[in-house]
């Protein structure tokens, strides 16, 4: 004979657990895809998403003159992407959208013939940007001051604002109740995927327009201070390069060379014609013109791990990846190592801890890219990122060998070395074998302090971009206005 339900203990049972109880009337409320899967319906979305509904709120829809990404995806095969010159157009993806901030250091370029073709995807001031697919629901302004014509690609949705501040839309949608509706709308089996439909169904909470301005405000003091970190960075860079003598160097364009077999294979084990392109020599003869020494001389190279995919978890300890960082920072990773594996791993992991003032430098990938922590890190490096510590900091200051390594010097012997591969490997003796212009101290810490004050100044506008969410999410949970 079966017992009574007690819908108290029933209900007791599930507190504290990742369920969620849905009557079935509801099931298909907001869901136009007709989703039945969890990831739908978690706890934390679906109280997030109630939560905004209680409030006076409208659809995004209704918000905006249009929505809209790229056309027809088959225009991809007419795109024509060139080497960045005068006329050259900046074509910006998904990776270039992060932090609410687009990042210029890694852009692709196209004709004008390409912009013209692509002018659904071209990029106007204050369009609010949105990444649609990989790492979904990244938002940012389109800058006034922006040097335009810029186009992007077909994973972008670009909304023209109507009744709602650019500035504060792009916010919200960062914030954690913009940003949890669009993780919630993501499909896709492999790759994640947001689409304009759902785009234009998120909600937004009715908020005055005097605190609208006010996130302006806010963001736009961020965006001025990026941008004096850019200046900054970039006189650092300019101060290395004229130092030695290569600020004004252009390249060989000669594309022949005439080498004996005592002084290429037999020197170096290249047979690939591309290794010996003359503008590889010329660069390094003229870093050889005054004090340099190798890398392998100047720092400890350590190596990190590839634990493997099995082990990767949505939360746990952070596992940094190459697409998780750049010459400017490291972000929120989007791969973790699960608690299971980090238990039964804890020594070695914890000595692969990057300290304070290690460069993180990728040898696979996007190689040659390093970057400086300025903090210790409780988090593991993939097998792809190597661990430099200088040996000696009265000789090389870390700051200084950080940007040396980003400069074309050190990105040229990155390209000769892993030329002609499909997938870019740098093997470290060669790593250990490129050369470093080692200019006086006192110029390496002129250029360590503009580093360093660049480095402020990005904080402090990271810091104002999250005060700005703060701002939002509060005002959401404590006074919406009608």
């Amino acid at each position: 004979m079966s017992s009574p339900f007690d819908e108290r203990k029933y209900h007791s049972l599930l507190k504290g657990l990742e369920v969620s109880e849905v009557m079935l009337k509801n099931v298909l409320s907001d869901n136009f895809e007709f989703r039945i899967d969890s990831e739908f319906f978690k706890k934390e979305m679906l109280s997030t998403i109630e939560f905004i509904k209680n409030k006076p709120h409208e659809v995004l829809k209704n918000l905006v003159l249009d929505i809209k990404s790229f056309g027809a995806y088959s225009l991809c095969n007419d795109i024509n992407f060139i080497e960045k010159n005068e006329h050259s157009i900046p074509f910006i993806r998904c990776l270039n959208i992060k932090n609410g901030v687009v990042n210029f250091e890694e852009l692709l370029f196209i004709d004008k013939e390409s912009n013209n073709l692509l002018w659904k995807s071209e990029i106007k001031p204050l369009m609010v940007l949105v990444t649609m697919s990989g790492t979904v629901g990244n938002a940012t302004v389109a800058l006034e001051h922006w040097k335009y014509p810029i186009n992007s690609n077909q994973d972008i949705a670009k909304i023209e604002t109507r009744k709602i501040n650019p500035y504060f839309l792009a916010t919200f949608l960062n914030s954690r109740y913009g940003y949890t509706q669009m993780i919630r709308l993501q499909a896709g089996a492999v790759q994640q995927h947001l689409y304009l439909s759902q785009i234009e169904k998120i909600i937004v909470p009715k908020i005055n327009s005097s605190f609208q301005n006010n996130i302006e405000k806010v963001v736009q003091v961020s965006h001025s201070k990026l941008e004096r970190s850019l200046l900054l960075y970039g006189q650092a860079e300019s101060l290395l390069l004229d130092v030695i003598g290569l600020k004004e160097f252009k390249s060989s364009e000669k594309s022949t060379n005439i080498k004996s077999l005592k002084n290429s294979f037999l020197a170096t084990g290249r047979l690939d014609a591309e290794y010996y392109q003359p503008k590889y020599e010329e660069i390094i003869r003229k870093v050889k013109k005054q004090p340099y020494d190798i890398l392998g001389n100047l720092v400890t190279i350590k190596k990190s791990i590839e634990p493997g995919s099995d082990v990767y978890t949505d939360d746990g300890l952070p596992f940094i990846r190459v697409s998780d960082y750049n010459k400017f920072g490291v972000s929120t990773p989007e791969k973790y190592l699960s608690e299971y594996y980090c238990n039964m791993n804890a020594a070695r992991l914890e000595s692969l801890y990057p300290a304070k003032e290690t460069i993180l430098f990728s040898k696979d990938g996007s190689v040659g890219m390093a970057y400086m922590l300025r903090k210790n890190m409780q988090a593991v490096t993939s097998g792809a990122i190597l661990h430099l510590t200088v040996k000696d900091k009265t000789k090389v200051l870390p700051e200084y060998l950080t940007l040396a390594l980003n400069s074309k010097v050190v990105r040229q012997q990155a390209e000769r070395d892993v030329g002609g591969s499909i997938i870019l490997h740098w093997r470290i003796n060669e790593i250990e074998n490129v050369v470093v212009p080692v200019v006086d101290y006192t110029i390496q810490q002129q250029i360590a302090n503009l580093v360093e004050e660049s480095f402020a100044l990005r904080l402090e506008s990271e810091r104002l971009l999250e005060e700005a969410k703060g701002m939002v999410e509060r005002e959401i949970e404590e006074r919406v206005a009608s």
